[in-house]
């Protein structure tokens, strides 16, 4: 009975990733808020009732696209800030870090990117909360940075929210560069480098 059980689970989540692939997929070419339930079960080959039993709307599942999105990144953001090394070598990574993971899911970055200002208030708001726990956990990791000696929670939070801005700003300049010339690309790292570079020096001289 529990092997049963086991093969429906595996079969039910293995649908319900089929489904957000689709709807990923369809997603290049619009909003979602122009996007059909019964466009991502075609897409699947199931029946539209099938959607019902993963997800209760499209703003639902979009919800879910947000999680899987950005989820994973708040490890890598942290290790990002927290790593060892002075200001210009934990900007590298960090630029770096953004680049890989734009070529290695642009469909996900660019679904953020459209949907962060986008007409479905439920995955507005999911996107929202994701950033604010980038910026609070980058926060957190730079207060524990000799720079941070003096500064007030309000103030380091200010800092972590544009250390993050910045990096959805330099996520969506490598999208539009994907397929340009490696020139190109090589001009957005050192054009975010440069910017990262100066909030830097605007925080060691913010308190004097």
């Amino acid at each position: 009975m529990s092997h049963t059980l086991g093969v429906r689970q595996a079969q039910k989540q293995k649908t319900r990733q089929a489904l957000l692939d689709a709807a990923l997929e369809l997603l290049e070419e619009q909003s979602l808020s122009s996007l059909g339930l019964r466009e991502v079960t075609r897409a699947v080959g199931v029946a539209p009732t099938a959607f019902y039993r993963h997800f209760r709307s499209t703003a639902d599942l979009g919800v879910a696209l947000v999680e899987e999105a950005l989820g994973s990144l708040h490890p890598m953001i942290g290790e990002t800030v927290s790593a060892a090394g002075d200001s210009a070598e934990r900007i590298e990574r960090a630029v770096q870090l953004i680049a890989h993971h734009v070529e290695t899911h642009p469909a996900h970055v660019r679904f953020i990117a459209r949907e962060r200002h986008g007409g479905v208030q439920p995955v507005r708001a999911a996107i929202s909360e994701q950033l604010a726990r980038f910026t609070a956990e980058v926060k957190v990791e730079l207060a524990k940075q000799p720079e941070s000696e003096g500064w007030s929670d309000g103030d380091l939070l200010m800092l972590a929210g544009l250390y993050v801005d910045q990096m959805l700003m330099t996520a969506s300049l490598y999208l539009e560069a994907l397929e340009a010339s490696e020139d190109e690309r090589d001009r957005v790292a050192h054009v975010a480098s440069r910017q990262m570079r100066l909030i830097s020096i605007g925080r060691r001289n913010w308190l004097r």
